[in-house]
């Protein structure tokens, strides 16, 4: 899922970033069509996709629930957020480009992950082998929210989820659970995953003395699970980090594709100095992945 929005985030941030290009259509309704083409395409290419890559290897059952709020520290619910917040506010920006009412291009736009995901659940609840879950349901909504709260009240992302990954030592002897690629640990791998909360502070105090480009970031990661329920040989902990960050957002370069290139991968930790709270001790990290 987190593959599809990067690719989104790319293809989107270079279209809607070329307003002067003659690639760009100018009328209102033909880029509003384009733009549900598009999602529309994508969406049922990614449904087809899971269907035949992942769900049809498996039983099928009636429609049911499962309770996972426990599994993985929570850690996967944190996926589900960051990939809803990030599908909502690149379908803000999509629904805006095309000129759209503001209101209606960030409601429409910004439930386009709780939408997406929410369909995913819908499979998951027919799938023996898993279930729709509450938790992840829930995790989408406020995704989406946090997206759509921001820009109707400050009219840009003054919070933002960024995420790290750095490979753990648990992802060695289980190839099978957490993956045998990076691209696969990356996803699968919630001992390295790290989620923020990414701050602008320029964007709350408006000084000249901060660089507008400065966050403070606020972390959550787990290590130690060896599967997602709790194991009588885990030794599974919480981990909260505070860090600076940079918002990739707020560069501005005079070429256009450098400019899409480092805002595409804005959704990335910048790694730097900091400050880890786990097992009651406090731990400082030089460079943080």
């Amino acid at each position: 899922m987190r593959i599809i929005l990067i690719c989104i985030i790319f293809f989107s941030n270079f279209l809607f970033s070329q307003t002067d290009s003659n690639l760009i259509l100018v009328n209102k309704d033909h880029k509003l069509r384009n733009i549900i083409i598009f999602e529309a395409s994508t969406y049922s290419l990614a449904i087809v996709g899971f269907n035949e890559l992942w769900y049809k290897n498996y039983k099928k059952s009636r429609f049911h629930f499962i309770n996972d709020n426990a599994s993985w520290l929570q850690m996967d619910k944190m996926g589900h957020l960051a990939t809803s917040y990030y599908s909502g506010v690149v379908g803000i920006k999509a629904y805006k480009w095309t000129g759209l009412n503001s209101n209606k291009a960030i409601w429409i736009g910004g439930l386009s992950g709780t939408f997406f995901n929410t369909t995913i659940e819908i499979l998951d609840g027919f799938s023996a082998n898993w279930g729709a879950s509450v938790g992840d349901l829930v995790a989408n909504s406020l995704g989406s929210m946090l997206a759509i709260s921001q820009e109707l009240y400050w009219k840009n992302q003054r919070i933002q989820i960024r995420y790290s990954y750095s490979r753990s030592d648990i992802s060695n002897n289980n190839t099978d659970l957490f993956g045998d690629s990076f691209i696969q640990r990356s996803l699968k791998d919630y001992n390295g995953q790290t989620y923020w909360l990414s701050c602008n502070i320029n964007s709350f105090f408006n000084t000249n003395y901060i660089p507008k480009w400065l966050n403070f970031a606020v972390g959550h990661s787990a290590n130690g699970m060896m599967a997602a329920s709790n194991q009588t040989n885990d030794n599974r902990v919480r981990q909260f980090l505070l860090s600076f960050d940079i918002d990739l957002s707020r560069i501005e370069f005079e070429n256009k594709f450098i400019n899409t290139l480092i805002h595409t991968f804005g959704f990335i930790k910048i790694p730097l100095p900091t400050l880890e709270f786990s097992n009651s001790n406090f731990k400082f990290h030089p460079i943080y992945f």
